[in-house]
């Protein structure tokens, strides 16, 4: 057999399309993250900020938050920036007026910042009703994000984002 230089190359196409994906790497299913121990257990605290953000669980998210915590309202002035302290206050103005909430995270990718940290990538997807003058009032926010963790040398914690 006669082999032509149009077939040589589509065989070598394929040899190459298959050893890339021999050596792929799997991702966290539902997620684009890489599926290894340390992001299974970075998701598993972000998984349970997301939760109590539902449930207006204030007590499990300042658990989740680290005491040199720290959020960046993004002013040149820093009159909106807080702590940990700050960031109860903050979540009980903000669940004070909110109901229905429905928080969901589209997992993109974590990637280490030093030693122990780790910051994690999502896209966020919310509603939730607040009461105004006319009545209760439907909110829809898409956004995307980046939540800082650090390992405390036992657990995750947020260091910002949240």
């Amino acid at each position: 057999m006669k082999r032509t230089p149009l077939l040589l190359g589509l065989l070598g196409a394929v040899a190459a399309l298959l050893g890339a994906c021999a050596g792929s790497t799997k991702s966290i299913y539902g997620t684009q993250v890489v599926d290894t121990q340390e992001n299974r257990q970075i998701l598993g605290v972000v998984e349970q900020y997301r939760v109590a953000v539902e449930k207006k669980d204030t007590a499990v998210l300042l658990g989740l938050a680290a005491a040199n915590y720290w959020e960046d309202g993004g002013t040149p002035t820093g009159a909106d920036d807080y702590g940990r302290e700050g960031l109860g206050q903050v979540l009980a103005e903000r669940f004070g007026r909110a109901e229905g909430i429905r928080y969901s995270m589209r997992y993109l990718g974590i990637k280490r910042v030093g030693k122990n940290r780790a910051a994690v990538d999502v896209l966020i997807d919310a509603s939730y009703s607040i009461q105004t003058a006319n009545g209760p009032q439907r909110k829809d926010m898409r956004d995307q994000n980046e939540l800082m963790l650090e390992y405390d040398g036992r657990n995750w914690k947020f260091l910002s984002g949240m």
